[in-house]
């Protein structure tokens, strides 16, 4: 038998990690679905753990003459009933007997050596596919398919603007209130917003992805809230205008508008809550939305008296200062609180400078929380990002004497590297 790997349209929230980590090219999609080419997969399985929703684990056993073409999962708005034996001809059951003993898992990989490009690499090597071990129990799925609910009606509390009037997008902190209804979120996970209206095809829109910029206990505490940033491009590279449906939908909302929420996702890119554990946090653009959270959170745990967390590190990139959000917010926090470091690649008269040369001039800092079993590293952003920042990692703990691949091994493997690219 031939098991062809499929994704749940009614459950993927179109967030692309999966098709940003499959080395084979195997999976693709257009403005509706994302689809796996059965000619391509080989079962590797690393699109599995990152998933925040699960739909990407989804099987069909079947003929190989019978495999799902990549036209038809294109068109589907769920996945197909699965089929029974009887339903298959005896020629096709004949012939996947020759064939059904090549479909093994493609070998593992070492992690990335000395003299290893990393332009190659595949991020569920490195990539923590548990919590740490202190994180507090995430709830995921409340609302959506699947679900009791199929999704909850937030209110808008909030709409700021967190970045500088630019001409080709802005970047919005915006506000959900969920009144009375449950929904508990960890800081690190993200929720589904669905836009109103339908697509091209006249089908409602699928839900978009945007991580919770606010602690567990609200961007108000003891409220009901949550927090997410949200950028709206409003220029393409050519200047002509642009309007994305969900980020124009979000960023044009008031005060008492009403949201479609489904959620929480995410149950591995989430915080270490045990005594001295420290925090290194390295993001880009909106990727700063889990940091904010997590430094929120210790910000409020401080103010009530607690002093038992570890280290805040972050490091934060964007083009120019005015298109770094929450840059204002961020410059007020005491730096025996956290230790930022800004890199910014479009600054006039100002060589361009990335997250990972700013994290090369810290790299005996950094070596050191490498081999700290209690600092936890988290990746957000752009994939593109992914490939320096490792990099600058590897450059850091080899000045200082280490072996990269067993300590690369050493933090997945208990769950202290985290990456979230997009």
């Amino acid at each position: 038998m031939f098991r062809q790997h499929l994704i749940d349209p009614e459950i993927c929230i179109r967030c692309n990690t999966c098709e940003s980590i499959c080395t084979r090219k195997a999976i693709s999609h257009d403005s509706r679905n994302y689809v796996v080419d059965a000619d391509l997969c080989n079962l590797c399985m690393d699109c599995i753990s990152p998933c925040p929703t699960g739909a990407i684990d989804s099987w069909r056993e079947l003929p190989r003459a019978l495999a799902y073409p990549i036209g038809d999962q294109l068109g589907w708005d769920e996945l197909p009933a699965v089929q029974a034996p009887e339903h298959w001809t005896s020629s096709e059951s004949s012939s996947e007997g020759a064939v059904s003993g090549n479909q093994d898992v493609a070998p593992s990989v070492d992690l990335m050596s000395a003299d290893q490009s990393v332009a190659g690499f595949r991020s569920a090597e490195f990539n923590a596919v548990r919590p740490p071990w202190s994180a507090a129990h995430p709830y995921v799925r409340l609302y959506g398919p699947g679900a009791d609910q199929a999704e909850v009606l937030a209110t808008v509390a909030g709409n700021v603007r967190v970045t500088a009037v630019g001409s080709d997008y802005d970047t919005h902190h915006i506000v959900l209130d969920f009144g009375g209804a449950f929904f508990k979120v960890l800081e690190g996970q993200s929720i589904g917003v669905i836009a109103p209206g339908v697509d091209e095809h006249g089908r409602p829109h699928h839900p978009r992805q945007y991580s919770v910029a606010s602690p567990r206990n609200g961007e108000r505490p003891g409220y009901n809230n949550v927090a997410i940033t949200v950028k709206r491009v409003l220029q393409n590279h050519q200047g002509e205008a642009v309007r994305g449906v969900a980020s124009n939908f979000l960023c044009d909302l008031a005060v008492g508008d009403t949201v479609r929420v489904v959620g929480p996702f995410g149950t591995s890119f989430l915080m270490p809550n045990h005594a001295k554990a420290s925090l290194v946090m390295i993001c880009t653009g909106t990727g700063s939305a889990p940091m904010r959270a997590m430094t929120e959170w210790r910000r409020r745990q401080r103010a009530l008296g607690d002093t038992t967390g570890g280290r805040l590190v972050l490091f934060f990139g964007a083009r120019t200062p005015e298109e770094l959000p929450y840059f204002g917010p961020l410059q007020k926090l005491p730096q025996d609180f956290i230790d930022i470091h800004f890199a910014f690649s479009r600054q006039a008269d100002k060589p361009r400078r990335y997250v990972q040369d700013a994290m090369r001039d810290c790299s005996g800092e950094l070596a050191a929380l490498l081999t700290d079993d209690n600092a936890y590293f988290y990746v957000c952003g752009l994939r593109a990002m992914e490939e320096g920042v490792l990099l600058a990692m590897r450059d850091a703990a080899e000045q200082a004497g280490l072996e990269w691949q067993p300590l690369a091994q050493r933090l997945r493997d208990q769950a202290r590297l985290h990456l979230e690219t997009y």
